[in-house]
Formats: C-alpha cells, sequence, structure tokens
C-alpha cells in the first residue's frame, strides 16, 4: 500500500466517524425532542422538574449535529469531484 493509499483509507474511515457520530446525536436529539411524552411520563412519578430546561440544550444539540453530519457529506462529494478531475 502506497502512502496515497493509506491516506485515502484513513480519510475514509474518519469520514464515516464523523457521519454516523453526528447522525447519531440528531437521533438522539430528535428522541429527546418527545418532551411533551417525556414530562407526563416523569410528571407522573415526581421527575418533571429535572426537564424543565431541556430544550434550550436539545434543539441547538440537533441543528449542530445535523449541520456536522452536512458538512462532512458535503466534503466527501468535494472530495470526489476533484478526484474525478
Amino acid at each position: 500500500m502506497t502512502v496515497k493509499e493509506g491516506n485515502r483509507a484513513a480519510g475514509t474511515r474518519s469520514e464515516r466517524i464523523m457521519i454516523m457520530a453526528g447522525a447519531f446525536g440528531a437521533l438522539l436529539a430528535a428522541i429527546c425532542c418527545a418532551m411533551p411524552l417525556l414530562v407526563v411520563l416523569l410528571g407522573a412519578i415526581g421527575l418533571n422538574a429535572w426537564i424543565a430546561k431541556a430544550d434550550y440544550v436539545l434543539i441547538p444539540a440537533l441543528i449542530l449535529c445535523l449541520g456536522l453530519v452536512g458538512f462532512r457529506l458535503y466534503r466527501k462529494g468535494l472530495h470526489k469531484r476533484q478526484e474525478a478531475k
């Protein structure tokens, strides 16, 4: 394996990891955005004070993770176009 092939393999691995991390974070934030259900369920057992300000964290986390996925997919497409030239 040449140095160029090694760099390409490492870049592909890091791209996959970044895309998967962003997708997982976005999925986690989307699941947590089901706040009304959580409020009812946790309110039934007296723990709804824990999630009083969770929306201030979850919505930006969702946007950040989706942005991370979009950025990495954009970079991947840019890299493929440069290889095609």
